[in-house]
């Protein structure tokens, strides 16, 4: 039998999403499982499972809110089989692949193997006695009133570039349009294996940002002239680093996969969703 694992925004109203699941799921004899605190929350008929029993257990992940649940699904999905389907219930959702209207009939299209799969790089950060992962971005920023982020990057053991900066954030293609892109850095197609690294209000003489092979040993070194820093990893805070602190970085390709229909491109829906605008001296004919 097939299980099919739900991950639920917090606060977001999900019923018609969940509705829409559970009659495909009645009709194909297919499990469905729910975190025991998500389902609890909306009165759902699923089978509650522990967060790692979910990841553990489905054979398709499916992700209902916005961008942070779906960073969720894919970091329960990490190193499991199952791919994961992002449903937005937000406002942006970027890497949602389908809206709630259209849920009926990308159920239908899984149905019959039409989809593909596409793989996501995270990037393990090793910092004191943990090590965290990310699937947008480990950004280092300045904790206000306790000075900038001062910040060496070695590549392959070696120095490279230092920044001072309000933060140093080191982003995979799949986060390059979250904060690395607000910070002035590339738009990055997910099937580009590199690792960005965007300073954020940079005030040093070198204020651009690098890519980085996935190859590549990478390290943050927090400078004798840093302020203590805080650890924020897709955007949340894991910790904190003081000067003379080390952040060890190891790119993980294929570390998640998510579902595709074909529907629409990266590229597509990276112009539509960020409104990225052309210049005023190109006429909407010759583009666009």
């Amino acid at each position: 039998m097939m299980a099919v694992g739900l991950v639920l925004h917090p606060q977001r109203d999900s019923a018609a999403a969940v509705e829409a699941v559970l009659g495909w799921a009645a009709e194909q004899g297919t499990e469905i499982l729910g975190i025991a605190d998500e389902i609890r929350r909306i009165d759902c008929a699923a089978i509650p499972v522990t967060p790692e029993e979910l990841g553990s257990r489905a054979d398709l992940v499916v992700s209902l809110g916005g961008d942070g649940t779906m960073l969720r699904a894919m970091r329960l999905a990490d190193r499991q089989r199952a791919p994961v389907l992002g449903v937005n219930l937000g406002k942006l959702g970027f890497l949602a692949e389908i809206d709630v209207p259209d849920l009926p009939g990308a159920l239908a299209a899984i149905n019959g193997n039409r989809f593909t799969i596409e793989p996501r790089l995270a990037v393990d950060a090793a910092f004191g006695a943990r090590t965290v992962t990310a699937f947008n971005d480990v950004a280092v920023v300045r904790v206000p009133g306790e000075g900038s982020a001062a910040v060496a990057v070695r590549v392959a053991g070696h120095p490279f570039v230092s920044y001072a900066a309000d933060a140093v954030v080191v982003a995979t293609p799949t986060g390059s349009t979250a904060y690395s892109f607000s910070a002035g850095g590339p738009i990055t197609s997910p099937a580009v294996e590199a690792l960005l690294v965007t300073p954020s209000a940079p005030h040093s003489a070198y204020n651009r940002g690098v890519v980085l092979s996935v190859r590549d040993t990478v390290a943050l070194e927090v400078l004798p002239t840093s302020g203590r820093l805080a650890v924020e990893v897709d955007g949340r805070v894991s910790g904190y680093v003081r000067p003379g602190d080390r952040i060890d970085l190891k790119a993980r390709p294929d570390a998640a996969r998510v579902v595709r229909l074909g529907r629409t491109t990266f590229y597509e829906r990276a112009r539509r969703k960020l409104r990225l605008t052309d210049s005023a001296e190109i006429p909407p004919t010759v583009f666009g």
